[in-house]
Formats: structure tokens, C-alpha cells, sequence
């Protein structure tokens, strides 16, 4: 499927959005760039880091499933999950609408035909906006990368433990993702 081609305001873009009841868009750059449509072990593996971030985040923030949040006026990516503190978006927030702020943590799943390298350059994006942390799952290498502003890349595999200074009390082996 190839991207509409107009350059969209925010308005037109949500009215697109609105509309579509299969495809899910992302606004980059002003063009609307509609997501790759997730097989079995995308699906899978957003269940599995779902429930290790929604049980761990009880009263710490709110976790999402292709949560999309605004950038600026040309840009709102949608990333496979997301979580932000309720330090930066209060939990008294409650609206049916893009994430208003930029989240702590964003994770992209590479799905058949994405490579690692250019969910990486998404991923730059995301930490340009204020993102402070990205993940980039592979579950075909049963992988877990580690993108931040504050540190070099890490790579986690198989059963290595994830901690995180950013993420207190959060702890998991990798392969538990992708059991």
C-alpha cells in the first residue's frame, strides 16, 4: 500500500484517521504513511510487553497500544506501545485523543519487510522529540534494543535481565517476550 501523497494539516490527517477502520496512519511529515498491519508475532509480542508494562506501571503512568502522540503539526507517529509517567501527563487526563506529550518510553516491534536499521532512524526521531527511551523488538532474533539519548545503543537477547534506572522495580528476561 503506498502513502497518500498530499501533504495533510493535523485536522485532515484526524479526519483520515477517523474515517479508516482497517488501516491505521501515521502523520510523518505532513503525508499520512499507513502502518504495516501486524502478523502473529508482532501480535504476540505487543501482548506479551503489554502485560509486563501494565502490571508494572499500576500507579506510575499509563501504557499503550498504538497510542499515537503529536510531535508538532507535520508529525504524529503511532509506535506499537508507549508508556508515559503521570508525572508528564496527570492522571486525572482523560480524553479519546493523541498523547499530548512525548512519552517516557516508545517500542517499535519490526515486523516482515522493516529492517532494524530503519526503525532506528524512527527511533531518532522519537528521542529528537523528547522520547526518552526507545525499545526496538525483534522477534524474529528474539531481541531487545535499547535506544536513549543518555547512553550508547544496547542489545538484550535471550536471557539476560532488563533493568533500567528509568523504569524502578522493573525487571524481565528477554525471552520471556517472545515465549
Amino acid at each position: 500500500m503506498s502513502p497518500v501523497k498530499t501533504k495533510l494539516t493535523k485536522a485532515e490527517f484526524w479526519q483520515l484517521a477517523d474515517a479508516s477502520i482497517d488501516i491505521t496512519y501515521e502523520l510523518i511529515q505532513g503525508e499520512a504513511i499507513p502502518k504495516m498491519s501486524p502478523k502473529y508475532f508482532h501480535s504476540r509480542t505487543t501482548g506479551k510487553i503489554f502485560a509486563i508494562l501494565d502490571n508494572w506501571s499500576q500507579g506510575r503512568g499509563r501504557v499503550g497500544i498504538e497510542w499515537a502522540f503529536d510531535i508538532d503539526d507535520e508529525t504524529t507517529p503511532v509506535p506499537d506501545l508507549l508508556y508515559v509517567s503521570y508525572d508528564r501527563l496527570p492522571s486525572t487526563w482523560n480524553e479519546n485523543a493523541a498523547c499530548p506529550v512525548a512519552p517516557e518510553l516508545a517500542i517499535e516491534i519490526i515486523s516482515p519487510g522493516q529492517s532494524l536499521g530503519q526503525l532506528v532512524v524512527k527511533a531518532e526521531s522519537y528521542l529528537k522529540a523528547g522520547v526518552q527511551q526507545v525499545w526496538i523488538l525483534d522477534p524474529k532474533f528474539q531481541s531487545l534494543t535499547v535506544l536513549s539519548i543518555t547512553r550508547a545503543l544496547q542489545s538484550f537477547i535471550s536471557n539476560m535481565v532488563f533493568t533500567d534506572e528509568l523504569f524502578p522495580d522493573l525487571e524481565f528476561t528477554i525471552d520471556r517476550l517472545f515465549q
